[in-house]
């Protein structure tokens, strides 16, 4: 007998709460149900396992005995274990099944022939389908993610980008709000999966990932901005044009500075779409020259004759 990872079906981790768990089953049902994919057999199949661990991880008794089974042998998804040999059974495989079980693996039935279909939050969305199937279903919701640069991101931007859609490809302009963040999610109205029988299209949910600039990067609504500077101008400090998103500063530099001190510019930061604003922070990055000139090293030896400085080592 093949051992079964209920976990893996549903793609949740093994510390997943019953709430994480029963979304997954809801968004793998519908993707699988047979009303959306009909005549297909593998989404057929696809639908009774996924059913089959939601029976299994969707009730905490009967997920308590099969952690307890996987962890005390560590098996893998598919592996081959005789039962008999873990006190299952005769080795013949021959378990007393009732109600829904007949839908069910003989894995799941050695551990709980005759105990399926008790839970009514196991067919809710069974039911769901049953009752939409005369008024027209919804398609599929679609996510996909999009990578913009910072300085298009502070300042909004259009792009236009290509989604397969129930198995049909098309361009979608999508308008980028100034001010969004990270991870942030655009939403456009039926432009995800055909509708069935009527139903509206789904959504298209559209991930926004931020690319930081060279020498530019954005932690929260905070700048961080890295300013080289020559081990003269660190030591003796200097005046730098500093520039960041939109706005351009003078700033002192003070002397004997070190490398990744920062330097606080408040209200120089990101503005996200509600407004709020963050500071930038200039941080010092001391860079040697790598070519001297004749004169250039002879300076350096001079200064390292009379230099009383000594660095912790």
């Amino acid at each position: 007998m093949k051992y079964k990872d209920y976990y893996e079906i549903l793609g949740v981790s093994k510390n997943a709460t019953n709430s994480e768990i029963k979304k997954a089953y809801k968004k793998l049902a519908k993707k699988y149900h047979p009303d959306l994919n009909p005549g297909d057999k593998t989404a057929e199949e696809k639908f009774k396992e996924i059913n089959e661990a939601y029976e299994v991880l969707g009730d905490e008794e009967k997920r308590k005995k099969y952690d307890t089974f996987g962890q005390s042998y560590n098996f893998q998804n598919g592996a081959d274990f005789d039962p008999s040999q873990f006190g299952f059974g005769n080795g013949g495989f021959y378990y007393h099944t009732t109600g829904n079980t007949s839908n069910f693996s003989d894995f799941f039935n050695m551990f709980f022939g005759g105990q399926a279909g008790n839970r009514e939050s196991s067919f809710d969305l069974g039911s769901i389908f049953s009752n939409r199937r005369n008024k027209g279903m919804k398609g599929e919701d679609i996510e996909t993610e999009i990578e913009i640069s910072l300085q298009e991101a502070y300042e909004g931007t259009s792009k236009t980008i290509s989604i397969n859609a129930s198995g049909t490809t098309k361009t979608i302009s999508v308008k980028i709000p100034a001010g969004i963040l990270p991870g942030k999610k655009i939403k456009i109205r039926e432009q995800g999966g055909k509708g069935l029988k009527g139903g509206k299209n789904g959504d298209l949910f559209i991930k926004v990932k931020i690319r930081d600039e060279k020498d530019l990067k954005l932690e929260g609504i905070d700048l961080v901005k890295d300013l080289p500077l020559t081990p003269w101008e660190a030591a003796l400090g200097c005046e730098v044009l500093i520039k960041g998103l939109k706005d351009k500063v003078k700033i002192n530099i003070p002397k004997g500075i070190q490398t990744d001190e920062k330097i606080k510019l408040r209200g120089l930061g990101y503005k996200d779409m509600d407004g709020n604003k963050g500071d930038m922070y200039v941080r010092i990055k001391i860079v040697n020259p790598t070519d001297l000139t004749e004169e250039e090293k002879v300076l350096y030896e001079k200064l390292k004759k009379i230099s009383s400085f000594a660095p912790r080592r």
